[in-house]
C-alpha cells in the first residue's frame, strides 16, 4: 500500500530529527550562520549553498496534506540556527511542534506529548542516531533509523512499520 496516498487512522503525529535526517549536515558545526536567501537559494555566511535532502519538502507537504501533524525533535545546541533554516526552507507552515534543544530525546517527546495530548503509541519518529531510536522505542514510540536522510520510500516504509507494530500489539 502507498502510505503517501492514504492516512493511517491511529498514526497522529510524525516527528523528524534535523541533522542527517532532514538535512545532510550538523547545523552546529558544518555550516556558518547567519543564513539568508540569495538568488533563490539558502546560503550561509560564507556564501555556501545550504540544502536539505532532495525530497524532504515534498514529503513534508504530502504528509501534511494527508492530515498528519508534524514535529521536529533535535538535540542540537544551535537552536536559533536550526529555527532559521526551518524558516528559510519554508517548513514552519508544515510543522506544528518544534522541540529543538540539547538533551535526551525523551524530554523532547514528553513535551510534544504534553502539548499535543497524543499518546506515544500514536507517534512515529525518524532519526539517524541509534541511541535516540532506543530511547524513544522504550517509551512506545515507533522509531525508524534513517541511513541517508528522508525520502518517500523511507517514510512509506516507516509508516508500514508503524502499521505492522500496531497490528501485533
Amino acid at each position: 500500500m502507498d502510505y503517501l496516498q492514504h492516512k493511517v487512522d491511529n498514526l497522529k503525529i510524525i516527528v523528524f530529527d534535523l541533522d542527517y535526517t532532514l538535512w545532510p549536515f550538523w547545523v552546529d558545526t558544518h555550516v556558518t550562520p547567519p543564513f539568508r536567501h540569495r538568488n533563490g537559494k539558502v546560503v550561509d555566511n560564507s556564501g555556501q549553498v545550504v540544502k536539505h535532502y532532495p525530497y524532504v519538502t515534498e514529503v513534508l507537504e504530502k504528509l501534511s496534506s494527508l492530515g498528519y501533524t508534524l514535529g521536529i525533535a533535535s538535540r542540537t545546541t544551535a537552536t536559533d540556527e536550526a529555527e532559521q533554516l526551518i524558516e528559510l526552507f519554508d517548513w514552519n507552515k508544515l510543522i506544528k511542534y518544534k522541540e529543538i534543544f540539547p538533551g535526551c530525546k525523551i524530554n523532547h517527546f514528553n513535551n510534544i506529548h504534553t502539548d499535543s495530548g497524543i499518546p506515544f503509541s500514536q507517534m512515529l519518529f525518524f532519526d539517524d542516531e541509534s541511541r535516540n531510536i532506543r530511547d524513544l522505542m522504550s517509551k512506545g514510540v515507533v522509531s525508524i533509523l534513517v541511513n541517508k536522510g528522508i525520502d518517500k520510500n523511507v517514510v512509506i516504509n516507516g509508516i508500514q512499520t508503524f502499521v505492522n507494530q500496531n497490528q501485533s500489539s
